[in-house]
């Protein structure tokens, strides 16, 4: 199992925009055979910031998932072109 998180901090004048990215982003997502979960926050306090947690059955599910013609749109394409900073922590379940 592969799982993460994706933290991406936005201009507060982009919220809107990152929500509709987000939500067809994980309608995708979720229909991908790999894909186990992918759920999009946004962060409560502070600025305007996006938090995804994702899990795919394996690498080889996570890459298809970065290759698909929704990725590229919604995120590449989209969504990463209005982040001003992004971090990634890889998570190792324990139970």
């Amino acid at each position: 199992m592969v799982s993460f998180t994706v933290r991406m901090e936005i201009p507060e004048s982009e919220r809107e925009t990152a929500k509709e990215y987000l939500r067809k982003l994980a309608a995708e997502s979720r229909k991908e055979p790999g894909c186990v979960t992918y759920i999009p926050h946004l962060v409560e306090e502070g600025p305007a910031t996006v938090l995804i947690y994702e899990q795919y059955v394996d690498e080889a599910a996570l890459e298809h998932h970065r290759s698909t013609p929704h990725f590229q749109e919604y995120a590449a394409n989209g969504l990463y072109k209005l982040i001003t900073s992004r971090s990634l922590e890889r998570l190792h379940a324990l139970a």
